[in-house]
């Protein structure tokens, strides 16, 4: 585990350490099996360079939960005293928002069974239970969040967006049967050939809206586009990476961002 990465402010402080990067993520972040998570990647990316990252948010955060949630009043706290030390924030959210049962389920027909493109498996319009409808609230979360991150932070300092890759829906999970994207595909009756494409289709769907993102703040958001990195035996499970595979994705990804921003 690299050393200049905290998830526990007061063994920071303990230490003497003062954060010059902020992470505020969910489980690509926190992944807490061995080999770490991306965040552990990026903290070893960044070491060269004497930054320390502090982490908030924790596995299963949903984008909502960075700005109107459970993590909302650590993280405005955090900005609140760091933020004009950072040269950097890193976010990984809006995953949780659409993955697992109760998520993605509302998302499909009723009986998909017919379908013969991803597009078809899903409901579509502006509302609750839509595709459009779920992207536009996790972007607009997104820019509540952006837009504190560039109240706290200096100008030079940039926010790190990333999309994830395509997840395999073979109803793998970390531990025993909660599978997060398989079991909701197969009760909407969604052909077996076309999950996967369905999975694609939602990861394109956020990655366009991150995108827009990059467009909206000139500049000042970066979208780290890791789509199409890993291979299948890459995976350890329906939604995230071996640690072999983190580490590919902060290297082939992250890295050259990172090197334009001057972190590594």
């Amino acid at each position: 585990m690299p050393d200049n990465i905290y998830w526990h402010e007061p063994l920071m402080r303990s230490d003497g350490a003062v954060p010059s990067i902020l992470a505020i993520g969910d489980s690509w972040f926190w992944y807490p099996l061995p080999g770490g998570s991306l965040a552990c990647a990026l903290a070893k990316l960044v070491a060269p360079r004497q930054h320390t990252i502090l982490a908030f948010g924790n596995n299963g955060a949903e984008a909502f939960d960075y700005v109107d949630g459970v993590y909302a009043p650590i993280i405005a706290n955090a900005l609140e005293r760091y933020g004009t030390g950072c040269s950097a924030v890193f976010v990984s959210g809006g995953g949780n928002d659409f993955a697992g049962f109760t998520d993605l389920r509302p998302l499909l027909g009723f009986d998909c069974s017919a379908s013969t493109t991803a597009f078809d498996c899903f409901n579509h319009g502006t509302g609750q239970g839509t595709i459009e409808g779920l992207f536009e609230r996790v972007k607009q979360s997104y820019i509540q969040l952006i837009d504190l991150v560039a109240a706290h932070v200096p100008a030079a300092a940039r926010i790190y967006l990333h999309n994830y890759d395509y997840p395999l829906p073979t109803g793998k999970a970390v531990i025993g049967n909660r599978a997060w994207l398989k079991p909701a595909l197969a009760m909407a009756g969604v052909p077996v050939p076309l999950r996967a494409a369905c999975v694609r289709y939602l990861i394109d769907e956020f990655s366009r809206h991150l995108a827009d993102l990059e467009v909206r703040y000139g500049g000042r958001v970066i979208f780290v586009d890791s789509r199409g990195t890993l291979d299948e035996a890459d995976w350890a499970n329906e939604l995230h990476p071996k640690a072999t595979g983190f580490g590919k994705i902060a290297r082939r990804c992250w890295k050259p961002q990172l090197a334009a921003g001057g972190l590594v």
